[in-house]
């Protein structure tokens, strides 16, 4: 739409929850005790009971998706990205510096003021100091 292009950022991500994992990995770890007919298990066995485990959990675990919109000015050369996600920030500063080699710079409320003021607005804004409020 004019100069913006709007894209979508999908993040596919496979994960088994800790409590699931733990169910299987006790039931395995039994298995293995009766079919062994041993007391306890090594903590080397339960690692790798856990791993097969898990392994075994993602496969058939479907992929949970999370969607982040964006708005990119190509004009201004501005991207507005509509997500507050520290993790979803991170993927996308590196999707756009492997896929297009641009660096994204994080705009602070201070930072965007200083562009949209007047040159005579913007001194006023220079002398400004940060307060705590407490």
């Amino acid at each position: 739409a004019g100069d913006y292009i709007m894209l979508s950022l999908r993040v596919d991500e496979r994960k088994v929850a800790p409590a699931l994992l733990k169910k299987f990995c006790l039931k395995e770890e039994e298995r293995v005790k009766r079919e062994k007919e041993l007391p306890r298990l090594s903590k080397r066995q339960r690692l790798e009971i856990k791993e097969n485990v898990q392994l075994m959990l993602l496969k058939k675990t479907m992929p949970g998706t999370v969607v982040f919109d964006l708005a990119w000015n190509l004009a201004e050369g501005t991207v507005l990205f509509f997500s507050t996600n520290k993790k979803a920030q991170e993927t996308l500063e590196e999707f756009f510096k492997e896929t297009f080699d641009l660096h994204l710079v994080l705009q602070i409320p201070y930072l965007t003021a200083g562009h949209l003021l007047d040159p005579g607005e913007q001194e006023a804004l220079e002398q400004l100091t940060p307060e705590i409020f407490i």
